[in-house]
């Protein structure tokens, strides 16, 4: 299998990943230690699928969620050793999975107001074991990638992680630039940054990768030459995009992929310093 396996016919089983993403998300959502930019919410790759970050219990330990990949389920660990699993491939609706899993973590004590129009929907989903294969071969080597790319740079960043909201992975670079802004009266400081992400496609959008900084200088970055497959994108987002079925079966794919990287940091980053 390539290293960046073909994703055709993946669609209507990302609905279902993601949905059951946002249905898992909700409880490190509620209960997570949080973090000011709300990185306790995301998941990340490992090697069995996509887990949360340990969440706290109240009588001490912790317990975590996983979309396990491998298993095909909604696996719940616990450090005293109790685990459940909920499985993906029964056609479980949001609405059904999500009130599933709150119902779990309040036998440890989690109870609260969750947030459940994140997960909430009445459609029986669909779920292809392959396809999901599929997709985590390119989302475990997508995530490989950036973190080669992340020990290459210096300064603050961000994990590399699965944002349920969006389903898409990516890590954020921060730049010394400040932005300041005005909101509802009060004055907001925001550093400038680049992504890197992956998206595995959704509605009418293939998948793609892309790196976007922010703020978006077109005057300075516009007319710069972008790796081959790669482009410049601003039709309803600023940035770059690389799209996905560049680097199927490309044996280049890794090495294609870190080039995009490099060279859009290499053109941005100097618009996001002081």
């Amino acid at each position: 299998m390539s290293f960046f396996p073909p994703l055709d016919d993946f669609a209507a089983t990302r609905k279902t990943l993601h949905n059951y993403a946002q249905a898992a998300g909700v409880v490190p959502r509620t209960h997570g230690i949080a973090h000011p930019k709300w990185w306790h919410i995301s998941l990340k790759v490992q090697p069995q699928g996509l887990t949360t970050d340990n969440i706290p219990l109240p009588d001490g330990g912790v317990l975590a969620l996983s979309l396990d990949l491998q298993q095909h389920a909604i696996v719940l660990s616990a450090s005293d050793g109790r685990r459940q699993t909920f499985s993906m491939q029964e056609g479980a609706t949001g609405t059904e999975m999500g009130e599933q899993l709150i119902d779990a973590v309040a036998e440890y004590g989690l109870t609260g107001d969750y947030a459940r129009e994140k997960f909430e929907s009445d459609e029986t989903r669909d779920y292809d074991p392959d396809a999901v294969a599929r997709y985590f071969r390119a989302v475990v080597n997508a995530d490989r990638t950036f973190k080669k790319h992340k020990v290459s740079l210096s300064g603050e960043m961000s994990p590399v992680q699965v944002w349920p909201h969006g389903f898409d992975l990516a890590f954020e670079w921060f730049g010394d630039r400040v932005e300041t802004y005005e909101e509802e009266g009060e004055v907001q400081e925001y550093p400038s940054q680049l992504n890197l992400g992956f998206y595995p496609g959704g509605g009418e959008l293939e998948p793609y990768f892309f790196s976007n900084p922010w703020p978006f200088e077109e005057a300075e970055l516009l007319d710069k030459p972008l790796p081959k497959g790669a482009r410049w994108f601003t039709e309803s987002w600023q940035g770059t995009i690389l799209p996905y079925d560049q680097l199927v079966g490309d044996p280049r794919a890794e090495e294609r992929l870190l080039d995009y990287a490099r060279a859009v940091f290499e053109i941005a980053s100097p618009t996001l310093s002081e």
